[in-house]
């Protein structure tokens, strides 16, 4: 089965860029019809999607997050990006890696069934 697994710094400074790696194994992030998923989970609220990128390279975000969301891809490391800019306190939370069919999660919150796998997640804190 597929595997995901993300990285990161655990404490980014508020301001900064947090930048976070997924890496896969087990499975393509070209493979037809799958989107590559972020999503987060700050302390003690619900899950909230943060964005995804396709199987062709395309790319959505939540619209509260876009203009300080970027994601990416690196084919030849089967890997998946995400920077997120200008961060704050309520930036705090366990980021996840996710792959599914879901493209976009516009309205409500993401579940864990919406998704085929999932990584472990990381927790990131930001703070002085």
């Amino acid at each position: 089965q597929v595997q995901l697994q993300e990285s990161g710094p655990g404490l980014v400074l508020p301001s900064q860029t947090l930048s976070l790696t997924c890496t896969v194994s087990r499975g393509s992030i070209t493979a037809d019809n799958v989107y590559w998923n972020w999503i987060r989970q700050p302390p003690e609220k619900e899950l909230e999607w943060v964005g995804s990128i396709g199987y062709s390279g395309d790319t959505h975000y939540s619209p509260s997050l876009k203009n300080r969301t970027s994601i990416s891809r690196d084919i030849a490391k089967n890997l998946i990006t995400l920077d997120l800019k200008s961060v704050t306190p309520e930036d705090t939370a366990a980021y996840y890696c996710a792959v599914g069919k879901v493209k976009a999660i516009i309205m409500g919150r993401p579940s864990r069934s919406q998704f085929d796998y999932w990584g472990q997640g990381t927790q990131v804190t930001v703070s002085p």
